[in-house]
Formats: structure tokens, C-alpha cells, sequence
């Protein structure tokens, strides 16, 4: 049996990266998915994908920051499945690579509405149906740029920092309801997102760098932060509430230093 048999599921930014990782890997664990994304083709793929595996999917075109296409999803997925155990809240865009004066406050706002304020219309509209049963997992994607400085732009970071309080928040908020809610802060993983730099590194040469700053020394892949975004979901996280994982090699557990030369016992 899967670790999400029987449960019903929503994932937002489903059409590719860590959400299209995340869904698959849940349908895998046995959960009907409904998958979300902005661009139509996108989440269709994802959704064929997993019924050639013979998972199940519904997948829905719709802006995961704007109000009226997050009730419509949820709804749908209530109606479709009879009910929601969980939702990945994993929908963000990055903003690009602006310097900090140059800014704009439009460029502000659009990353907060999709990245934080889409985050908190998941979980005000999805948590209600979760209440009602006594049960169910949030889960939302913030990042490693919310807990040090140059690992994202000025607003992605900081409307990553308002989804770890969110998470926290919230999680408090809905005490006694027995709904959890949990965030995932993934470091550099390669996705659509990330393209701009994996092409760039790859271009130069130098993709063997990338990722080389955290213990691991190499970048992560989308599957690794769906196997996160999994345990949260499912009830082996039963008493795990209101925390921020990161999951990025161990590049959050120092402060920024010169590397020395890989260490090599002296000989006997």
C-alpha cells in the first residue's frame, strides 16, 4: 500500500519541475491528484503522465495567485474526488534577476501575489473542507532564499520568508483542527525556473560548479524535494506541524566560507 493511499490531493505549479516531480511521486503513493498549473499543455502532460502510470489525475489550467481560479480548483478537486486531504502549495515564479534599485513596485507586487498571497488563498480555501473531516496536510514551497541572502532576488526572497512565518502562522491559527501545515525550502534544484543558470553553467562549461558551495557539493533534483513534500503529506508526518525543512545539501547549515582542499587523513 502507498503512503497516500486513498487520499485526495491537490498540486499546485504541477506542469513541470519539483510540482510535476511531486505529483507523479504522490499519485505513485496511491493518492488521486489534482494538478494545477498556469500553462494548459503543461499540466495536460503531467496529467497523462501519470495515468500512463496508472495513477489518476485531473488537470486544471488556472493562476494559483489569483482568487476566483484558487476556489474554482479547490472546488473542483472536492468534487471530483469527494473531499481533500492534501494540498502542495507549490505554485512561484522567481522575478528574475533585477538589482535591488532598479525594482520596480509591480515587479514586487506580481511575486508576492503569486509566491506568498497565492499561498494563503490555498490554505484559507482548502483548509475548511480539511477541518470538517478532523484531518489533513498542507504542505507550501518557500526556499533556502528566505533563510540567508544570495540565493534569490530581493522580493522572491522575502515573499519566501512571509510563506516559512505563513506556515508557521497558519499552523497555530488551526490548532485543534487536526489540519498540519509545513514548509519545504528547496535549495538549487534544477527546474524551469532555474533554467536560466544550468544553461548558462552549461554554456561556459562550468555546470560541475553549480551546487558546489553546500556539503553535498552538487545541486539537487525536483524528485529529491518531492520525497519531502511526500512525508509531510502523508500521515508518517502525523507530529510534524508549523516547521520549515530545508532541503538543499546542507548549504543553510554554515555561513559563507572559502572551501580548503578536500580533507585527507595523514598517513599512519
Amino acid at each position: 500500500m502507498g503512503r497516500l493511499e486513498g487520499k485526495r490531493a491537490i498540486v499546485t505549479g504541477a506542469g513541470s519541475g519539483i510540482g510535476r516531480a511531486s505529483a507523479e511521486l504522490f499519485a505513485r503513493e496511491g493518492a488521486s491528484v489534482l494538478v494545477v498549473d498556469r500553462t494548459e499543455h503543461a499540466v495536460q502532460e503531467t496529467a497523462e503522465r501519470i495515468a500512463a502510470a496508472g495513477g489518476r489525475a485531473v488537470p486544471v489550467a488556472a493562476d494559483a495567485g489569483r482568487q476566483e481560479d484558487v476556489e474554482s480548483f479547490v472546488a473542483r478537486a472536492v468534487a471530483e474526488f469527494g473531499g481533500l486531504d492534501v494540498l502542495y502549495a507549490n505554485a512561484g515564479i522567481s522575478g528574475g534577476d533585477v538589482p535591488l534599485l532598479e525594482q520596480s513596485v509591480e515587479l514586487w507586487q506580481e511575486i508576492l501575489r503569486v509566491n506568498l498571497i497565492g499561498v494563503f488563498l490555498a490554505i484559507r480555501t482548502a483548509a475548511p473542507h480539511m477541518i470538517a473531516q478532523g484531518a489533513g496536510s498542507i504542505v507550501c514551497t518557500a526556499s533556502v532564499a528566505a533563510l540567508r541572502a544570495h540565493a534569490g532576488g530581493n522580493p522572491y526572497s522575502a515573499s519566501k520568508a512571509g510563506v516559512i512565518s505563513l506556515a508557521q502562522t497558519a499552523a497555530n491559527s488551526l490548532a485543534g483542527t487536526g489540519v498540519r501545515v509545513n514548509a519545504v525550502c528547496p535549495g538549487l534544484i534544477e527546474t524551469g525556473m532555474t533554467k536560466p543558470i544550468f544553461d548558462y553553467a552549461r554554456a561556459r562549461g562550468t555546470e560541475a560548479n553549480l551546487g558546489q558551495l553546500n556539503p553535498l557539493q552538487r545541486y539537487g533534483l525536483p524528485e529529491e524535494i518531492a520525497a519531502m513534500a511526500l512525508f509531510l503529506a502523508s500521515d508518517d508526518a502525523s507530529y510534524v506541524n508549523g516547521q520549515a525543512f530545508p532541503v538543499d545539501g546542507g548549504l543553510s547549515s554554515a555561513h559563507p566560507f572559502r572551501r580548503m582542499p578536500r580533507f585527507r587523513p595523514a598517513p599512519l
